[in-house]
């Protein structure tokens, strides 16, 4: 199966930016459909964005929208999530996430993704 680990999260100012990466190893990244996602403290887990396979179709969620942009180098078998803009509000952990081998949909249902990593942190300060 395949093995996500994120990077890139830190400290930033609002109207700052980050990126964060997402490496895959255990199978080819190109077979899977991949998400972020965020969770802030005391809040669930909220869809952030997708992209599809071949990285033609994207797919963001309403808060992050024109700030945000996801992007993926398959043959790096990694994918990134381009921060600009930040806010306050978007201060959660970010979690990578990918859907089973070879689905085409680019949903954000975290319930259609089965395999995750273990987060980065990202806190936008005032």
């Amino acid at each position: 199966q395949v093995q996500l680990v994120e990077s890139g999260g830190g400290l930033v100012q609002a109207g700052g930016s980050l990126r964060l990466s997402c490496v895959a190893s255990g199978r080819p990244f190109s077979i899977h459909v991949m998400g972020w996602f965020r969770q802030a403290p005391g809040k669930e887990r909220e869809f952030v964005a997708a992209i599809s396979r071949n990285g033609i179709n994207t797919y963001y969620g309403d808060s992050v929208k024109d700030r945000f942009t996801i992007s993926r180098d398959n043959a790096k078998n990694t994918g990134y999530l381009q921060m600009n803009s930040l806010k306050p509000e978007d201060t959660a952990a970010y979690y990578c996430a990918a859907r089973r081998p070879f689905a085409t949909e680019v949903v954000r249902a975290q319930r259609d993704y089965d395999y995750w990593g273990q987060g980065t942190q990202v806190t936008v300060s005032s």
